[in-house]
């Protein structure tokens, strides 16, 4: 049986798309006859996850998105259930249109300081995506921007390491980075009707999941929780 995970050091072919929840309903009912739910689910079958994304004051990590780099980084750190047990800087980058990602465990602490632009620790620490983003936020003003939720509900298939989600009630903290604030205020940025549905797979897309995704009408424009949360600014 192939091993099933998120990373590959060849990179993964991605396929982003928003579809009504209707269509969500439909493919999530046929989906389950052939792929698995993602253990880390809860009984509903869904997590929250939290994302802060980091940006200058020039927006270029936004600016590269929109204007379609082939190739682009960008760095987040991410928790689940709002909680500070699990903590990953994670980098995602695109080049020439393929997807990889890099993770590595940081603390709270490391957090904040990065938060409030204490940096210096960063440029001779151990792991290596830690001296990156210590580049990055030393030469381009990178910095935490913007907070974002969202609920996740996965399905994975192990033959092409398919992995299959829809995120929805995606909210946005606006330029508010507290993150592990239990209560921090958000707001919605994505159309209630609306499910982004995201289709992860290495070197091809078996015939079975490609059938079932051709039964949905996707909309023509990729969406980015990332680009959603700075619709306000």
């Amino acid at each position: 049986m192939p091993i099933v995970t998120s990373f590959n050091p060849n990179g993964r072919q991605e396929i982003k798309q928003a579809i009504s929840y209707p269509d969500y309903a439909l493919l999530k009912t046929k989906l389950q006859h052939v792929m698995q739910r993602d253990k880390h689910a809860g009984l509903d079958g869904k997590y929250l996850i939290r994302s802060t994304y980091f940006d200058n004051f020039s927006n270029k990590v936004l600016n590269e998105k929109k204007e379609g780099f082939i190739n682009r980084d960008k760095y987040r750190v991410r928790i689940y259930g709002k909680s500070s047990a699990v903590i990953n800087l994670e980098r995602k980058s695109k080049r020439n249109n393929v997807t990889f990602k890099t993770k590595c465990a940081i603390s709270q602490a490391e957090y904040e300081k990065m938060r409030i632009g204490e940096i210096s620790w960063m440029e001779n620490d151990g792991r290596g995506l830690i001296r990156d983003l210590y580049q990055e936020m030393n030469y381009n003003q990178l910095r935490p921007t913007t907070v974002v939720d969202y609920e996740r509900e996965a399905y994975i298939y192990p033959f092409g390491n398919v992995r299959v989600t829809f995120d929805s009630k995606v909210q946005s903290s606006l330029r508010n980075t507290d993150m592990f604030n239990q209560n921090l205020p958000m707001v919605d940025v994505l159309e209630p009707n609306l499910v982004i549905l995201e289709v992860k797979y290495d070197e091809y897309l078996p015939d079975i999941i490609k059938y079932l995704l051709q039964s949905v009408d996707t909309r023509a424009e990729a969406y980015s929780k990332y680009q959603l949360s700075r619709m306000y600014g």
